[in-house]
């Protein structure tokens, strides 16, 4: 008997806030060249996500983002792969930043999600209180689940591999994915 497993629209993203290593690979990149295989994939350089605690060196951000790209390439991740059947396109890699809707849709999302759903959020509350040498106090760091919201939106993504850190944000994600609908 054969197991059918519908093909996923898979979205993930990586922060360029310094040089990959070997963490990246084993961490990510091996679950990615897995993903790309079998599921359209969406992979993209989440600059916009790396300046929420970055924000004061940019133009670091920016030095990173050519070279991410490259080993992203040299591992195997494919930005021209064929569409697993079922799909219109295989792997396609982005920059966040170029996406203008991205920044139109988390402007809509923002102003409709609650203060207080983002300050209960178990990650915002360790990272302020576990960072010492950055103000983490900006609406850039508390609003980093609506943007990650915007990019899962934007894409209709249903499979986005994340980390058990980015567990709640997910969660946050259903929740004002599920207002914005109902509004």
């Amino acid at each position: 008997m054969e197991i059918f497993v519908a093909n996923k629209r898979v979205l993930s993203g990586m922060r360029p806030s310094g040089k990959l290593h070997i963490g990246h690979f084993h961490g990510v990149l091996e679950k990615w060249l897995k993903l790309q295989k079998e599921h359209e994939c969406f992979f993209f350089v989440a600059d916009w996500h790396a300046l929420t605690t970055e924000y004061n060196n940019p133009s670091a951000i920016q030095d990173n983002i050519r070279e991410m790209v490259i080993d992203w390439l040299s591992v195997g991740i494919e930005s021209e792969r064929p569409a697993p059947e079922g799909f219109n396109q295989g792997s396609t890699i982005f920059l966040q930043s170029a996406i203008k809707e991205h920044a139109e849709l988390h402007l809509l999302l923002s102003m409709i999600t609650p203060l207080s759903w983002l300050e209960r959020n178990p990650t915002y509350k360790e990272q302020v209180e576990e960072v010492k040498d950055k103000d983490l106090h900006t609406y850039g760091f508390l609003g980093y689940p609506v943007l990650q919201t915007a990019d899962i939106v934007i894409y209709k993504a249903n499979m986005v591999p994340v980390g058990i850190d980015q567990a709640p944000h997910l969660e946050l994600s259903r929740e004002i994915t599920r207002r914005f609908n109902f509004l």
